[in-house]
């Protein structure tokens, strides 16, 4: 099963972060091979943070080496080919996937100029952090498709509209 867990700095609208958080990394996780972690008996442990943009300008700069703040950060805790065998490595039943953290500045500016809410915005980036926990990446043209595809897909069963579509005016 998984265990989405969101810590909310302020500046976040008050919403049911936990909850947002979880149907966001099961329609992610849906959308891979990895599905059955979602009803696995080993709690999939995903930690969410949203926080401000000096933060996530701290962690960019210090683990990415970029000096500015980003929209999402995602930190994996398994390595991707491990994934596979993921609920048979626990002792314990439980398995930290890992962070993922999101600047509310970026956010915000990012959302208004899609026209989306913040909810919207910040649903669409977890998704994106939970396939970087999962070992997707979008560093060529086939894996962005693929893992665009994959976004699309999870955030059309959450109601949100497709992020990628480009409107011609």
């Amino acid at each position: 099963m998984l265990d989405v867990a969101v810590q909310t700095e302020p500046g976040w609208p008050d919403l049911d972060w936990d909850a947002i958080g979880t149907r966001a990394a099961a329609a992610a996780v849906g959308q891979t091979p990895y599905g059955y972690l979602a009803t696995s008996d080993a709690a999939i442990e995903v930690a969410v943070r949203l926080t401000d943009d000096a933060e996530v300008h701290q962690l960019n700069a210090q683990y990415r080496q970029k000096d500015k703040p980003t929209n999402v950060l995602s930190f994996p805790m398994i390595e991707p080919d491990l994934i596979e065998s993921l609920t048979q490595n626990s002792d314990d039943g439980e398995v930290i996937l890992g962070d993922i953290i999101l600047a509310h500045g970026v956010c915000a500016r990012e959302a208004e100029e899609k026209g989306f809410t913040v909810e919207q915005h910040a649903t669409h980036l977890i998704v994106h952090g939970v396939l970087h926990l999962l070992g997707y990446d979008h560093q060529g043209d086939s894996e962005a498709e693929a893992m665009e595809s994959m976004e699309r897909a999870a955030l059309a069963i959450l109601g949100i509209p497709d992020p990628y579509l480009i409107c011609e005016d």
